[in-house]
């Protein structure tokens, strides 16, 4: 099945900035967070005490009498700082989304500078691709290293660069990035995602799941508890933290490697992929407290912690990893990935219900 219109694909690329390089990024990291809390205190305020709307277009245009009172700010160019509203304001437009869906509303919050670590140039300004010398330069920072292991494909538009860690990343978004077809081979499936086998097709196939967290969690137990044990401010605090953080990422990479390859391996066999779809948000949903109805305040036993180690296997499972990669490379490889609703299954001995329109 063909896709129609403008392809938009990310390339993902590590950067090998020097120390001086690295200094530069953190501290305008802490800029844009600086900006960030201020933006969304400046919405709050005015709505707070004018009733007042304050617009993505109307914070940008405060940017201009930025440079004389806070020039280190906009030392990387304006389209950082533009990129970091435009952040804000996609937060906003999330929460008015959730609110008419009747979901929780998760209202924007202020962000520590723990917490605040990629930047984003939302245009073509102020940063540059040298892919023939490996280096990225972005204004006010210099030329990075970077290593771009496979070429780009379509046009640049935006990039973001992403600190994990201690590693740094670089996201170039590209657009009108031509199709690949495969070869046409005939052929559909059904899968099922489950826990134990992470995958059972409609051809009596059953993958069993790799659980990369249940491997890695007595590494990741003893980290977090020697984390609890340093003191806070502390270089070894800091360390035990960077230690922590790469322990997850590795599992993060582990199950996208996995997720990846199993996609791939099913877009390259089946022009029909059909999954099943689950709705993992609801499947991890913590249980209610059921109230004690003698003793106000208590409550009954709900099975919490065995519903939290289910839930601790399906995120293991990577369930909605498979079908997110799946959708992804539909669009640049063009089978037909779609989701299949679940239906009430028939209890043994029920009749079968017969419709008689």
């Amino acid at each position: 099945m063909a896709h129609e219109g403008s392809r938009c694909h990310t390339f993902r690329y590590r950067l090998h900035p020097t120390k001086l390089q690295s200094q530069a990024l953190i501290l305008q990291q802490r800029y844009q967070c600086e900006m960030y809390n201020a933006a969304l205190e400046e919405r709050i305020g005015a709505w707070a005490w004018e009733r007042r709307s304050v617009s993505y277009i109307d914070q940008c245009l405060t940017l201009t009498g930025l440079r004389e009172c806070r020039p280190e700010v906009v030392a990387s160019g304006i389209t950082l700082c533009r990129g970091t509203l435009k952040r804000l304001d996609r937060a906003y437009g999330a929460f008015y989304r959730r609110v008419q869906n009747g979901e929780t509303p998760g209202f924007p919050r202020f962000k520590p500078t723990s917490r605040f670590n990629s930047l984003e140039w939302g245009d073509r300004d102020g940063w540059k691709l040298k892919t023939q010398h490996r280096r990225l330069c972005l204004m006010g920072i210099g030329e990075i290293k970077a290593n771009y292991h496979r070429p780009l494909k379509g046009e640049p538009k935006a990039i973001t660069v992403k600190r994990e860690g201690t590693k740094w990343w670089l996201s170039v978004r590209c657009v009108n990035v031509p199709a690949m077809p495969l070869a046409r081979t005939c052929s559909e499936i059904g899968i099922d995602l489950g826990v134990v086998n992470q995958i059972a097709t409609s051809d009596g196939e059953l993958k069993k799941g790799q659980h990369f967290g249940t491997k890695a969690r007595k590494k990741l137990l003893r980290a977090q508890r020697e984390l609890a044990t340093k003191q806070r401010g502390s270089n070894r605090r800091r360390r035990q933290v960077d230690e922590v953080v790469r322990l997850h990422q590795k599992i993060k990479n582990q199950r996208s490697d996995a997720a990846h390859k199993l996609s791939r391996q099913l877009v390259n066999d089946y022009d029909l992929i059909a999954f099943e779809d689950l709705k993992i948000t609801n499947m991890v949903r913590a249980p209610k407290g059921i109230p004690g109805p003698e003793q106000p305040g208590a409550f009954l036993p709900n099975g919490a912690s065995k519903k939290a180690a289910l839930n601790r296997s399906i995120h293991d499972a990577g369930c909605g990893q498979a079908q997110s990669r799946g959708e992804r490379q539909s669009l640049l490889h063009q089978p037909h990935v779609c989701r299949v609703p679940l239906r009430r299954r028939r209890k043994p001995g029920q009749p079968r219900r017969v419709s008689m329109s």
